[in-house]
């Protein structure tokens, strides 16, 4: 073991001082481990739609898409620590509970737009409603381990 010099001691101090960003650690590598999956399968499923069958229903499959996007930026935001990726957690987060909602709201009320199910369809429905509750459970763990403010 080396010695310290001073200025190591005290920026060794200064590191365990910070709180530790702990998104990534216990309940939030089971969401993280969620969202992978949902990004997989998202991803998976969108491409096959645009690629088979997109003139059946262009909005549906390009929403599809765009969820398979939200769940990879928030796969990767969740597993990243620092603020900045707590923010673009959040955001995204956010965006995938709002798009659940309006196109589960408009699968229900649209159909002739919706001629086929996209994973966030009538709330998720096809994916046992997991779509809702995850932005909702990924919202609670988001403010549990939210960053405490700086101080000075």
């Amino acid at each position: 073991m080396t010695p310290q010099t001073p200025v190591n001691k005290a920026e060794n101090a200064a590191a365990e001082a910070q709180p530790k960003d702990t998104r990534n650690t216990g309940p939030g590598r089971l969401l993280i481990t969620v969202y992978a999956v949902f990004a997989i399968s998202a991803t998976a499923r969108a491409g096959y739609q645009i690629l088979t069958k997109f003139s059946e229903a262009p909005l549906a499959y390009l929403l599809s898409a765009f969820a398979a996007l939200v769940y990879v930026v928030a796969t990767v935001s969740l597993a990243k620590a620092g603020r900045t990726w707590f923010k673009v957690s959040v955001a995204a987060v956010l965006v995938e509970l709002v798009g659940v909602l309006v196109v589960g709201a408009l699968s229900i009320f649209d159909s002739v737009n919706f001629p086929h199910e996209t994973v966030w369809s009538l709330f998720g429905r096809g994916y046992a409603f997991i779509p809702l509750l995850l932005p909702i459970l990924g919202l609670v763990w988001l403010y549990r381990r939210r960053p405490t403010p700086k101080l000075g």
